[in-house]
């Protein structure tokens, strides 16, 4: 069955953007200071595009990314619409925070899941999670957290965890 006849444009959206959100929530919950959050947003960018090559013949992760081999300006435009749709509807939640950055992302996480195991295939599913999840821990190991010029610090901190564990209940657990 086609993406398009299974999904709206809307959950289309909420499935591309998701990703996103998860990458920068995770990068502002961590206490990585200016240089290091930059470090963790580079991170969520690479993370979100190596979905590419990792799912290859996973239909709905190919779909939302954007297709370099169908040009640049193709691909800049699908990013920007992305962008902006995400951008709005954080504005239409009132997102004015960090916390409520956090909750939104949790919220549409579990959107997310509900519209995985609605209409997806379990393997179709999985691998979007794996793929979630991983762009989570690789913005939370991309530096570390309460060190001093570089030295001592840790990889994974404690808010991080949490919100990766906040992440996963939301992504494997209950439907809305």
């Amino acid at each position: 069955m086609d993406l398009n006849s299974r999904y709206t444009e809307e959950e289309m959206n909420l499935l591309a953007h998701t990703p996103h959100l998860i990458g920068s929530a995770m990068a502002f919950v961590g206490s990585s200071g200016f240089f290091g959050t930059g470090k963790e947003m580079f991170m969520s960018n690479k993370s979100i595009m190596s979905g590419i090559k990792e799912y290859p013949n996973n239909a709905l992760i190919q779909a939302i990314l954007p297709n370099m081999t169908e040009g640049v300006s193709g691909a800049m435009e699908k990013i920007k619409v992305i962008r902006d749709w995400g951008r709005d509807r954080l504005k239409a939640k009132g997102v004015n925070s960090v916390e409520t950055y956090r909750n939104a992302a949790i919220e549409d996480v579990k959107a997310v899941a509900y519209l995985l195991s609605a209409k997806s295939s379990q393997q179709e599913a999985d691998e979007y999670k794996q793929w979630a999840m991983s762009i989570a821990e690789n913005v939370a190991m991309a530096t570390t957290e309460g060190s001093f010029l570089g030295f001592g610090g840790e990889r994974f901190s404690d808010n991080e965890k949490q919100f990766f564990d906040e992440i996963r209940d939301a992504l494997h657990g209950s439907v809305i």
